[in-house]
């Protein structure tokens, strides 16, 4: 019987302190060999292929305290930082880069997102600005007041205060795409550049490193074509988006015939699941915070812990996620 699942989400790995942007909310490059010490001393870190065999046949077992690593979004520091230490190590995992970012040289409207906000030390200089591109638009477009947006979306989470939820939730989800987009391109030409294909290329993988990384035993999956929240694109919108990513992969030599998909921002629809399992995608991957239970998950919508849910001690006693699985 297949064994439940540590999953575990990255995304920046890098030296903050000394980068240009230090309140990028990332992982430190040695906080991140620590939690790898951490993991390699309680978990059974698995190569993705392994993962999918035990979706695909149930007597393809993991073995008990089974761990994942999955990283998003294909960045540079993937390749510098991360690719490098899991090779010395003898681990694989799965890396999920998006085709606009590492072909186009276009930056996601999440990244430019992350760059505003970490070009500024207080988040509340950015209201003013957002406020006055909202009044531009607010009476052709049938926009709410600022107050009204203010107090439905400020509410906090478990990694930002109110007023970065608020931002956040405005340029990414709250107004329509392409007003979000106008408005979150104006900010990043404000406050962090306007040489936006440069900073994509800092920012991102090529594609001969990506080559190199499948070469070296890594595994390169999907996060679609452009970062879309796919649970608001129409079906065709969604065929899209798989087709033109699997081209991508294709190009690249990564598997297709058992392949996985990364959901940008975790979201899906049932439509989606439809598409993807007509094109034979052997598993995909949520931000739901959970353990991933092969027996009991729908392989198509498996739960990932956030680094952050882990120590970054090596040393570490064990912590509740994995006092869930231990055997």
């Amino acid at each position: 019987m297949p064994a439940p699942l540590t999953i575990v989400m990255y995304h920046y790995v890098r030296d903050l302190e000394h980068s240009r942007y230090p309140g990028i909310k990332g992982l430190r490059v040695r906080e991140f060999a620590e939690q790898l010490d951490y993991l390699q001393s309680h978990y059974v870190v698995v190569r993705p292929e392994a993962v999918v065999a035990a979706v695909r046949d149930r007597d393809e077992a993991l073995p008990p305290n089974a761990a994942l690593l999955t990283f998003d979004d294909g960045y540079l520091d993937h390749y510098t930082n991360v690719f490098p230490m899991l090779y010395d190590r003898g681990l694989s995992a799965m890396f999920f880069p998006v085709v606009r970012a590492v072909r186009d040289h276009r930056l996601l409207d999440v990244n430019k997102i992350h760059f505003i906000l970490a070009s500024v030390d207080d988040p509340t200089t950015l209201l003013g600005p957002l406020y006055d591109a909202l009044d531009e638009f607010r009476g052709a477009r049938g926009l709410e007041s600022d107050e009204a947006y203010y107090a439905r979306l400020a509410v906090p989470n478990r990694f930002d205060p109110g007023e970065v939820i608020f931002i956040k939730r405005m340029l990414q989800s709250e107004l329509p795409e392409d007003l979000h987009t106008i408005i979150a391109q104006r900010l990043f030409d404000r406050f962090v550049t306007v040489d936006e294909e440069t900073f994509a290329r800092e920012l991102y993988m090529t594609e001969d490193q990506l080559r190199t990384m499948i070469g070296c035993g890594m595994y390169v999956g999907s996060h679609g074509t452009s970062h879309a929240w796919l649970d608001k694109v129409d079906p065709a919108g969604q065929a899209r988006e798989i087709d033109g990513s699997l081209a991508f992969l294709s190009d690249l030599g990564a598997p297709l015939d058992e392949w996985v998909m990364c959901y940008p921002y975790g979201a899906s629809n049932d439509t989606l699941l439809n598409i993807l399992r007509e094109k034979n995608c052997a598993i995909g991957l949520t931000t739901e915070v959970a353990i991933a239970d092969l027996d009991a998950n729908d392989p198509l919508l498996l739960p990932r812990l956030d680094t952050n849910d882990l120590p970054k001690y090596g040393g570490a006693e064990p912590n509740k996620w994995l006092r869930m699985v231990m055997a």
